[in-house]
């Protein structure tokens, strides 16, 4: 009787693999969606396009981006947490919703801690941004002067509550003992777009999007929050030369919903790593100042508990609270 319990046992276990193997060779055949869960127009939305738009050729299958915004990024997140686990809708976000929110919000409609890891596509550095109008502090160390003098006073914009902008700003705000006033938006295209207009005076924000803003004059760089500069920008200094051990990196990740077949979670990894290694896509990704990152799902699940604990210091140093 046991023995037959474990060959009936054994028989199941080698048809679910046979059947989950045949179905990641069938994958995909129909369109796949990635829910974004910030508004288009920024790098959250552009990084995961690029993927999205090389997969369709490689698939022979459309790959759609669907933004589904708001609360931080939650909103899309539980969206695909609770979709069918087939490979048919996955999540493309950056830090808030994969490893942030946990530690900020007293409850979710999901558990981020259960989304089955697949990618991280790309890193940005965080840059310290100011309308040159507002703030007319050419250093970090004269910036920090002038929110001293001006408690309160300095509005920063942050692409939400959660954020990395927003806990980029409390970091600085921590580390340089200043206040600022922060003033969360949804997303970095309409909090760029005040900052453009002057409505507030500084914004935390990941270079991809701001930085050719930037270079048109219209706002000015005083330091990049990478751990050193950055090539494509030698004569930037980093946050950390003026406050050492600074570093806030926005990443944008790949999941999928909990339970997804393992074979097919290897298969978009295998092929979203071979879209990484194009020159093409690198080139691409350089114009959004991203540093491709990759790797296989193992490395991507131990980087992705690394940053729960790394934002989490953040937020009980900071005493970061969101309602």
């Amino acid at each position: 009787m046991h023995r037959a319990v474990c060959a009936a046992l054994a028989l199941t276990l080698a048809i679910a693999s046979f059947a989950g193997g045949a179905h990641a060779q069938a994958y995909p055949d129909r369109p796949v969606k990635i829910v974004v869960p910030f508004p288009a127009g920024g790098t959250a939305d552009a990084v995961p396009r690029l993927v999205a738009d090389w997969l369709s050729k490689k698939w022979g299958q459309p790959v759609l981006i669907e933004n589904r915004t708001g609360a931080a990024g939650n909103i899309g997140a539980e969206t695909v947490f609770r979709a069918e686990p087939d490979g048919y809708t996955l999540l493309s976000a950056p830090p808030p919703p994969l490893v942030i929110n946990q530690s900020l919000y007293p409850k979710l409609g999901y558990d981020a801690n259960k989304f089955d890891p697949i990618i991280v596509i790309a890193q940005v550095p965080n840059g310290l941004i100011v309308n040159p109008d507002k703030i007319k502090a050419n250093t970090v160390a004269e910036f920090i002067d002038y929110v001293k003098q001006n408690p309160g006073k300095v509005t920063s914009a942050t692409q939400g509550n959660g954020t990395t902008s927003h806990l980029t700003s409390e970091l600085f705000a921590l580390m340089a003992k200043v206040k600022f006033s922060n003033v969360p938006y949804r997303g970095s295209a309409p909090a760029l777009q005040d900052l453009l207009g002057g409505n507030v005076d500084v914004m935390f924000d990941n270079l991809g999007v701001s930085l050719p803003l930037v270079q048109a004059g219209k706002l000015k760089l005083l330091a990049v929050a990478s751990a050193k500069r950055m090539p494509a920008l030698p004569n930037v200094p980093t946050l950390a030369e003026t406050l050492p051990g600074f570093e806030a990196v926005a990443w944008y990740g790949i999941v999928a919903p909990p339970g997804t077949p393992k074979p097919i979670i290897d298969k978009i990894n295998a092929d979203v790593n071979e879209a990484l290694a194009q020159p093409e896509m690198k080139d691409h990704l350089r114009k959004l100042s991203a540093e491709v990152f990759g790797g296989s799902v193992q490395e991507t699940a131990k980087y992705m508990r690394e940053e729960v604990a790394r934002w989490g210091g953040v937020i009980k140093a900071a005493d970061i609270k969101v309602q």
